[in-house]
């Protein structure tokens, strides 16, 4: 079965409902399909512990303000779902769920969105697939011979199926910061980093990162110069589960190790630490692989796009994937304004 519309979105997470709070505004017929069974996106498979890194209201989409957590200044992954559900319903957006889509192909006249089930025609897709669903993990030796446990990101729930066990953290981001925190007070852990980790002054939370990453987008727009963003800041925000745990020193970071062995891992002096489990807290990559069909991979991964649009196909916008796609489009507070100027284009193009 076939059916058309002038728009797809794929992916129902905060930036495909930031999409079609936009298009809907413009008045364009549109659907968005997403794989997931509930609404929510990513955050719905997050770890018990996770909090955002601003205050509700500073956290919101486009058209509804996040309502304040009560007890948490900054709310948890729960409100958030809960946020998200309201926000698509309040909106009535034309959600389609479970919808997996395979591929996207295109001729002259339309896209074609392919799924598992059936097929949409449309004349534009906006890609918001987020990258949760593709992990990273480094091509460590030893990997393969390691008998313990090992898990992304994706995977960690709590401490609790840690207590007591001698836990190695990989990462010095915010993921491998807020979880090295929550495994402290439970585990034998050690904390590895490539770099010794650089945590953000106190008071600085998401908001300021908004701006930081605003301006670095305008500067190099007009040319004026890289001002280095949300990096030139650091690379960790202070949340107050990590400032406790660093102000307690439970926080000691080490240098990346070398090599797994069976049962530790290895620095390259020899030196060795036993491990019961390894949480790899490296990073993700973007789920683009039902764009394959269209043939626009560019370096990294990425596909080149001017704005949110992709440079070799008008047709087509990408939202919510990091500062490639708009300045701190990955962000709840950050996608507002690139889906804005998605849903202009798309209007713009298809004459409406």
């Amino acid at each position: 079965m076939t059916r058309h519309t002038r728009v797809v979105v794929i992916g129902g997470g905060q930036a495909g409902l930031a999409a079609g709070y936009h298009l809907r505004r413009r008045g364009l017929d549109f659907v968005i399909l997403d794989a997931q069974a509930r609404a929510g996106g990513a955050w719905q498979h997050a770890w018990d512990s996770l909090h955002l890194f601003s205050p509700a209201a500073f956290s919101s989409l486009p058209g509804r303000l996040m309502p304040h957590q009560p007890g948490e200044t900054y709310p948890d992954a729960a409100h958030v779902v809960e946020y998200l559900r309201d926000y698509e319903q309040r909106y009535e957006l034309p959600l389609h769920r479970p919808v997996r889509v395979r591929g996207v192909h295109r001729n002259a006249e339309h896209l074609r969105v392919e799924t598992d089930s059936g097929t949409w025609r449309a004349d534009a897709v906006v890609s918001a697939t987020g990258t949760w669903w593709r992990p990273f993990l480094p091509a460590v030796p030893g990997h393969a011979v390691f008998r313990g446990r090992q898990a992304h990101t994706v995977r960690y729930r709590g401490p609790e199926e840690f207590a007591g066990q001698r836990v190695v953290v990989v990462g010095g981001g915010n993921s491998g910061a807020q979880i090295a925190a929550d495994l402290a007070p439970h585990t034998r852990l050690t904390w590895v980093t490539r770099h010794p980790p650089r945590y953000l002054a106190d008071e600085i939370d998401g908001r300021a990162l908004f701006d930081a990453a605003t301006a670095r987008r305008r500067a190099l727009d007009a040319g004026t110069g890289d001002t280095g963003g949300v990096a030139s800041l650091g690379d960790i925000v202070t949340v107050p589960p990590v400032r406790e745990a660093r102000d307690a020193g439970l926080l000691k970071a080490r240098p990346m190790f070398t090599r797994l062995t069976p049962d530790s891992v290895q620095w390259a002096d020899g030196t060795r630490t036993e491990a019961d489990a390894v949480i790899w807290c490296t990073g993700f990559r973007p789920a683009l692989s039902h764009l394959a069909p269209l043939g626009l991979r560019g370096p990294r991964g990425h596909i080149p796009t001017y704005g949110t649009r992709a440079a070799d196909e008008p047709r087509l916008h990408l939202l919510g994937y990091g500062d490639w796609t708009g300045p701190a489009s990955a962000t709840l507070i950050g996608v507002g304004r690139p889906a804005r100027d998605a849903a202009r284009e798309i209007a713009e193009l298809l004459g409406t």
